[in-house]
């Protein structure tokens, strides 16, 4: 038995929590430099569509008196691990799908509960606990779970909580949910299947397993055992290292200026390193790309890229921005109007140790291992944080990093952003 517990509108949700004047009225949450619409609370939902540009709603949200904000990522973030910690505590096995999703091991809980009571259980204790609407889907498999999610959150009659544990309910809402629902079923593939007259997922459950790899593949065929209650996708406890890191974002503004877009360079690649460590990976090759807007008139959809690979597998900040630099010497072009940088680190490697030629004359740093170890537990636990300086001063502005005017408070990470409350 699995149970996907996932947050309603999670980004808005969070930023109604310490905002109680917020209940009821409409809120959108913006995306990276307030560029679009990304998230929607159930009022909000009636008036502004999913990937709504800002420019082109900015004047309905504020004739309309919508709470409209920013991207505040390390508030989401830490309001997810609170989810997520509440769910460790009273189900067997869990796995975190997404920032808002986990799939939750269920086995043996139906012989002292029942599942739909279990479900509201859940639902209750993260809204005590973190203030957040969740809805839970459950059935035998994890495909069928994700379907009992959608129809959680779709239908309000079922209180947010829904069982598809007995095969005729499982049939009833197949022949209402339609084929591109279901979980795995993209956009490109539904299209393939309703030419095929596969419209609703009860029309894919009823295709024979062998037919489903050969239209598609394997995958499909495991979709569609899963719909019919043959589970074959096991619980991921573990999440699975990353092939790649990759730190990327546009910039508040349009940019010409060379020692600018080496902040941002400096920037992303000192956040992948941070991201290295947290895998406890090394990596040895380093690439770095910078662009344009394609929207430019001028010089629409510039784009230039680089790599370089490291002598030794390192994961020291210092090594990773001092190639990620070097890169960008090799790539840069003066009088472009750059609007976004990345930094990818790849070739991964679960140690550092590594064989010297006679001749190499680049080595570690002495004692690096340590020095990034501090500096890790320091921004950890410390409201001052460290950084290196060719990302520049850190109270300081800069035109590379992101425009976001409509910030909420680090409501839960920041001591001097905490609630203050009267009594």
């Amino acid at each position: 038995m699995f149970a996907l517990i996932d947050v309603n509108s999670f980004y808005a949700s969070c930023e109604q929590v310490f905002r109680p004047d917020l209940k009821g009225k409409p809120v959108v949450v913006l995306s990276n430099n307030d560029g679009c619409v990304i998230a929607r609370s159930r009022d909000a939902r009636k008036h502004i569509r999913m990937g709504a540009p800002w420019f082109e709603i900015e004047s309905f949200v504020k004739e309309n008196n919508v709470a409209i904000f920013s991207s505040n990522y390390t508030y989401y973030a830490d309001m997810s691990m609170r989810v997520m910690e509440v769910l460790t505590s009273l189900v067997p096995k869990l796995e975190v799908y997404s920032i808002d999703e986990a799939f939750c091991d269920l086995s043996g809980i139906d012989s002292i509960h029942d599942l739909t009571q279990f479900g509201f259980y859940l639902q209750q204790q993260i809204m005590q606990r973190c203030h957040l609407p969740v809805g839970v889907g459950i059935s035998t498999t994890k495909t069928l779970a994700k379907l009992a999610n959608f129809a959680a959150k779709q239908w309000q009659k079922t209180g947010g909580v829904v069982d598809l544990s007995l095969k005729d309910r499982q049939q009833k809402l197949m022949s209402l949910v339609p084929v591109n629902e279901v979980w795995g079923i993209g956009r490109k593939l539904s299209k393939k299947l309703q030419l095929l007259n596969i419209n609703t997922a009860l029309d894919l459950s009823r295709l024979p397993p062998d037919e489903a790899r050969k239209l598609h593949s394997v995958v499909l065929e495991r979709t569609v055992r899963e719909l019919n209650g043959i589970s074959c996708l096991t619980l991921e406890e573990q999440q699975n290292t990353k092939k790649q890191i990759i730190c990327s974002r546009s910039f508040g503004n349009k940019i010409t200026n060379y020692d600018f877009v080496r902040q941002s360079i400096c920037a992303r690649a000192e956040r992948a390193a941070e991201k290295l460590r947290e895998e406890k990976q090394f990596c040895k090759l380093i690439s770095v790309s910078i662009q344009s807007s394609r929207f430019s008139k001028k010089d629409g959809g510039f784009y230039r890229y680089g790599s370089q690979k490291l002598t030794y597998p390192s994961q020291d900040s210092r090594d990773i921005i001092k190639a990620a630099t070097q890169i960008l010497d090799n790539i840069w072009v003066e009088e472009i109007k750059y609007s976004k940088s990345s930094v990818m680190l790849s070739d991964f490697f679960d140690s550092g140790v590594t064989q010297f030629s006679l001749f190499e004359k680049q080595k570690p740093y002495k004692n690096g291992d340590i020095l990034m170890q501090l500096i890790d537990d320091i921004n950890r636990s410390s409201p001052a944080k460290i950084g290196f300086a060719g990302k520049g001063n850190g109270e300081k502005k800069y035109p590379w990093q992101m425009r976001r005017e409509y910030l909420s408070q680090k409501w839960t990470t920041d001591i001097d952003q905490t609630a203050i409350v009267k009594c």
